[in-house]
């Protein structure tokens, strides 16, 4: 371990010292966006205590209940300890660090020369976005070896955000934000902040931020396909169908086109917006009313109450994201901010900087345009925010003109978290190296060649750069390693220099002091900070941008206009007008499959933690409208079949009156029936709803390279 692996002990900023044999040291969580503060007990090197950091300048105390399951994650006995290899009697057996990093250097040496680097691949997961020293050293690792073809969870999650954020205002980077503290009425479209905490808006307890709107007299309104528990709490809720939030912007915009007008700084600051117009005069509510399930007369009045609040904001998250159409939905919803007069201002949406200047202009650089794949045509991957579709990586693996021979996973289960299991299973096994760099060997890593063990969040120095550009009060945070990396774990990043250095390439690790941390404190110093001055602090809090400085500082396009009607969206236009004859064609009785969100679930981060296991959290049910339930005569409890084309999975129903008829809803997350490696998670695996969405060529909105995981037709019987 290098000196610059962890800060010094005089450099930790702490709270207030307790007794000589408990240490109080403030860190903060990296399981979502917003990054809220923590303190952390530690007693003879092993952390004891987790809680909010209460004197944090921006969460102030605030920490939801997965934060402090980090600690269950920290202390898991499941976690990987040593390097393994797969023996030749396919069981795992513990080798030393020199061993696993020689004998992959040597089979990576072998593909290259018989296969050339394109039989490489990677796949990066969500965790890896909250491990700021990850990014550089496994780029520099890919780069060198030549490899091209890289897959992520972004992908699964909101690949389709950048898309749209690039065509929009030029560049992948800017993405606006909802002023909440000065809005008179929010519009909330496929999110449920009190169980996820919003994303792309990086804010600590928004539901307190909801609750004070509404309390000086604000109106907030969510559009969801259930009654979400946010709406429970604050805010007015209106019911929509699954993956028709699209239609219901256009919508909006044009009854606002109809009705009030645009505002006027629209015709000043939108290029194109007469063609925006045209094109939305093809959805008026009426049209729309009966596939959104919305009548035409509340989005009449949804376009009234936003064209008419003196100061209103608009968000959408995962919901929209996972739907066939994000990309639109994302344009569209920027476009609902522009005609109403409230992007880029106060009250309305605006941009967030954070700690580095130069942010926005950065997704300047990344590949446009389309490619045509061999499994049809697809966004060019590359740059920010944007990889290969991951519901072809199986395609790719087996693809008999120019397969994947070798494959590095980092901090991701994509045969659970990517559609088509069966398939993903096929095709790891098929690989002539699979290596997985995680903190479980979970189930990905049982097809694994070599899995590597990864330092934890709590046992490696860290910032927050995850909300950089996104977060509603910006800050930076520097933490420590709360305590070293236990056994034999080691950072990510020394992992990748080290896998380079065995290759024969440049890595930090030749250096004779390597500094980790040039990069970071490089992008500090345009806003007048350090590294060194970061680390004093532990926090920096940063003066908010200004609303008004949104269209002349960061809008990046060529005319610094905001592009109304994107010539890069053509056919995906025409795809938008097929899919609504599609559904206004649907039979009635057709059941729309959506993602529900569990306030003790991420992913599968957390399938491992006992004390999240305990009836009748212990299996993965499917809800259900009673109404659709006794139309199938299925009651409370049954254990049914849930199929469509692309696969089928049984489980128990739990009946919920929260649900729209005609919508069933599953928990992400489950299926671990034979992760060895976490035997919490296989003693309760549940079912993998990811199995019932679709994979291979056409499971992807060609624009974003996004998958569809939401709004997905089903059939439900009882098994």
């Amino acid at each position: 371990m290098t000196s610059n692996e962890n800060a010094s002990t005089a450099d930790k900023p702490r709270t207030q010292s307790s007794p000589a044999e408990a240490e109080r040291i403030r860190t903060f969580c990296r399981v979502c966006e917003p990054a809220c503060g923590l303190i952390a007990t530690v007693e003879d090197q092993q952390i004891t205590r987790l809680e909010p950091d209460k004197d944090h300048p921006i969460s102030k105390g605030f920490v939801c209940n997965k934060g402090i399951y980090g600690l269950d994650i920290h202390n898991d006995p499941d976690r990987l300890r040593t390097p393994l290899r797969r023996s030749p009697s396919g069981e795992f057996e513990a080798i030393s660090w020199e061993t696993a990093l020689t004998e992959i250097a040597a089979r990576l040496h072998n593909i290259r020369d018989t296969h050339g680097s394109d039989a490489i691949a990677s796949y990066t997961g969500n965790p890896t976005a909250f491990n700021t020293l990850y990014g550089p050293s496994f780029g520099n690792f890919m780069r060198q070896l030549g490899a091209r073809k890289h897959f992520s969870s972004g992908t699964q999650d909101c690949a389709n955000k950048f898309a749209a954020s690039e065509a929009v205002f030029g560049t992948r980077t800017l993405h606006p934000v909802p002023d909440l503290e000065n809005a008179d009425l929010v519009l909330l479209i496929g999110e449920n902040p009190a169980v996820s905490h919003m994303s792309f808006v990086s804010i600590p307890n928004p539901m307190a931020h909801l609750k004070a709107l509404q309390a000086r007299g604000g109106r907030v309104i969510y559009v969801n396909p259930r009654k979400i528990e946010s709406a429970a709490s604050v805010g007015e809720l209106i019911n929509i169908r699954p993956d028709t939030d699209v239609y219901l912007l256009a919508a909006l915009i044009h009854e606002i086109d109809r009705s009030s007008g645009f505002a006027a700084e629209a015709e000043l600051r939108g290029e194109h917006l007469q063609e925006l117009r045209n094109f939305v005069a093809d959805y008026p509510a009426d049209k729309v009313a009966g596939v959104t399930g919305i009548s035409a007369t509340q989005i009449r009045e949804l376009a009234g109450a936003l064209a008419s609040a003196e100061r209103a904001c608009v968000h959408m998250s995962t919901g929209v994201n996972m739907g066939r159409q994000g990309t639109l939905a994302y344009w569209l919803l920027q476009m609902l901010s522009l005609v109403t007069g409230n992007l880029g201002h106060e009250g309305g949406n605006f941009y967030s900087l954070g700690f580095y200047q130069r942010g926005p202009a950065a997704g300047r650089r990344a590949p446009k345009g389309m490619l045509d794949g061999p499994f049809g045509q697809m966004r060019k991957p590359g740059g920010v925010g944007i990889s290969l579709p991951g519901t072809l990586m199986a395609s790719y693996i087996s693809n008999p003109e120019e397969p994947i021979r070798a494959l590095f996973v980092s901090s991701g289960n994509p045969l659970l978290s990517i559609a088509g299991e069966t398939s993903m299973r096929e095709a790891l096994d098929g690989l002539d190296l699979l290596v997985c760099v995680d903190i479980y060997r979970n189930a990905t890593a049982e097809h694994a060649d070599y899995v590597l063990p990864a330092a934890g969040q709590f046992e490696r120095e860290d910032i927050n750069i995850t909300g950089l550009g996104l977060q509603y009060q910006p800050s930076v945070q520097f933490t420590p390693a709360i305590v070293a990396p236990a056994y034999q774990r080691k950072p990510d990043w020394w992992i990748y220099e080290s896998l380079a250095q065995a290759m024969g390439f440049d890595s930090l690790l030749d250096q004779e002091s390597p500094d980790v941390w040039a990069r970071i404190d490089s992008m500090l110093r345009s806003t007048n900070h350090s590294m060194t001055e970061l680390r004093q602090q532990g926090v920096i809090a940063l003066e908010r941008s200004r609303p008004e400085d949104f269209y002349d500082t960061f809008v990046q396009t060529d005319t610094a206009r905001v592009e109304c009607f994107p010539d890069a969206f053509t056919q995906a236009l025409q795809r938008m007008a097929e899919l609504f004859i599609e559904l206004e064609n649907e039979s009635p009785n057709q059941l729309k499959l959506i993602s529900k969100r569990d306030a003790y679930m991420l992913n599968s981060w957390y399938a491992n933690v006992a004390k999240l296991k305990k009836a009748p959290r212990d299996r993965n049910y499917l809800f259900m409208h009673p109404s659709d339930a006794e139309q199938r005569q299925i009651v409370d409890g049954s254990e049914v079949r849930v199929s469509n084309r692309f696969g089928e999975l049984t489980a128990p129903v739990k009946l919920s009156e929260e649900l729209m008829p005609g919508v069933v809803a599953m928990t992400h997350g489950w299926g671990h029936s034979i992760s060895s490696g976490m035997q919490v998670a296989k003693a309760n695996p549940g079912s993998n709803p990811n199995r019932l969405l679709p994979s291979g060529p056409g499971s992807f909105e060609p624009l974003s390279n996004q998958a569809h995981m939401t709004g997905i037709n089903v059939d439900v019987v009882v098994a």
